[in-house]
């Protein structure tokens, strides 16, 4: 119920447009399908316990308080950030009272993954006996900040930020709500929907202060009068969250794909989310040398000229010299022969654990070393025809192992003929020695 003071505050735009029923959530389609999840809680009138995991201003909230309409239980919120244990007791003994009552009680904690591991460890007995259902929202990934036990016991679903569309959808309402249209242009309406970032309460936010705007005689506002009037949004980044390693793995599998644009584009959006670019550079050397490699030797030195270079420019200047590396690494011939070749070398040499190096490769400095065989048989490949002996260097007992397979691209290319050469080079020595590979 609604005091007497509260019906004398103005309400926020937002809050008075929060969604009264399911089918007027916008943007998340996907869980209202013939077989979406929330369509079947609707439909059997049961919640069961959900962590909704999505962006800000994506209708984490909003959802959570239609869900305990759904069910018809009692809807308790509260917010990591400002509760404690304390508070979560408060909130067990209610349940608990009205469980005794044949009420139930829905719990929704905001923000959950701000709770400890002991914190989150205390919903798991009133979640397993039906004291609580718990609705968290998060807006980090759940399979690393929350516990196991307690995911396992919650059904997680995925929240999208809001598209364009369903910002108009936004839009359309606030202008209903108001009984009169926004005071822009159509191109400024756009760049208002872009300003917003795909989060719905920060775009009805900017609508209201538009709103609240005094009239004027000069028509709508234009992008430039807009930019002026309303602050835009700052990119969802945080270096030490999910964004932050979602967009250096769109910016590493776009280069891997050859793909110069896409590349510069999250490049970009990690610098305008302040990223520190010394990471960035220390990732595409990476780069050069997992997905380039041989291919082209000249991917390493590209980068770690550019790194030097911006080591010594600063910003914003360095930042270009990395740029032009990501241009150049995506347009590189690709090759993770030599990566592939590492790892697969270093599991055969922890798998064959203490094999020595066959006699005729070892040193013989003393009388002793010499008498029991070292260095017997040695052929010096510098002596040899092609300068090739076609020697086994393997250890003894070991059949000989190929880790390096040169792909058709690139200096690689070049590489692969070398390869072959030396394969065909080493058979007609050991057929001439008598030898088996």
């Amino acid at each position: 119920m609604v005091s007497l003071f509260e019906s004398q505050v103005a309400r926020p735009l937002a809050d008075r447009l929060r969604p009264k029923k399911l089918t007027e959530v916008v943007g998340q389609d996907h869980l209202f399908g013939d077989d979406g999840p929330l369509t079947r809680m609707t439909q059997t009138g049961r919640v069961p316990s959900v962590i909704l995991w999505g962006p800000p201003g994506c209708g984490k909230t909003t959802l959570a308080r239609l869900m305990a309409d759904i069910a018809d239980m009692a809807f308790e919120p509260l917010s990591a950030i400002f509760s404690g244990v304390a508070d979560l007791r408060k909130v067990f003994d209610r349940a608990r009272g009205r469980r005794a009552t044949g009420a139930s009680t829905l719990l929704f904690v905001d923000e959950i993954h701000r709770f400890n591991k002991a914190q989150q460890d205390s919903f798991l007995p009133y979640v397993e006996d039906g004291t609580i259902t718990l609705i968290g929202a998060t807006t980090e990934n759940p399979s690393f900040e929350l516990n196991a036990a307690l995911l396992s016991r919650s059904q997680v679903l995925v929240l999208k930020r809001l598209d364009d569309p369903a910002l108009e959808e936004l839009l359309k309402r606030s202008e209903s709500e108001m009984g009169f249209d926004l005071p822009l242009t159509g191109e400024a309406r756009t760049t208002l929907r872009a300003m917003a970032d795909g989060d719905g309460r920060y775009l009805l936010n900017m609508a209201e202060e538009l709103f609240m705007l005094p009239a004027s005689d000069d028509g709508p506002l234009g992008v430039a009068e807009l930019s002026r009037v309303i602050q835009k949004r700052m990119p969802i980044y945080d270096k030490g969250d999910d964004s932050h390693y979602n967009l250096i793995s769109a910016l590493h599998k776009s280069v891997r794909g050859s793909d110069p644009d896409a590349a510069l584009y999250w490049y970009n959006r990690m610098l305008v989310g302040g990223e520190d670019p010394k990471y960035v550079a220390r990732r595409l050397l990476r780069m050069a040398i997992e997905d380039i490699g041989l291919a082209d030797p000249q991917a390493q030195q590209i980068c770690l000229g550019a790194w030097q270079s911006y080591e010594r420019l600063g910003s914003p200047e360095g930042e270009l010299a990395l740029g032009q590396a990501v241009i150049y690494l995506a347009l590189a011939p690709k090759s993770n022969a030599g990566y592939n070749a590492y790892n697969h070398s270093a599991r055969i040499a922890r798998d064959t654990g203490s094999l020595t190096p066959p006699a005729h490769i070892l040193n013989a400095p003393t009388k002793l070393m010499k008498e029991i065989g070292y260095g017997q048989g040695y052929a010096y490949d510098h002596d040899q025809e092609d300068g090739f002996s076609g020697q086994n260097y393997f250890p003894e007992g070991m059949r000989r192992q190929q880790f390096y397979d040169p792909v058709e691209r690139g200096f690689e290319r070049d590489l692969r003929k070398r390869v072959d050469y030396f394969a065909k080079l080493r058979r007609e020595r050991q057929k001439k020695r008598g030898e088996t590979d």
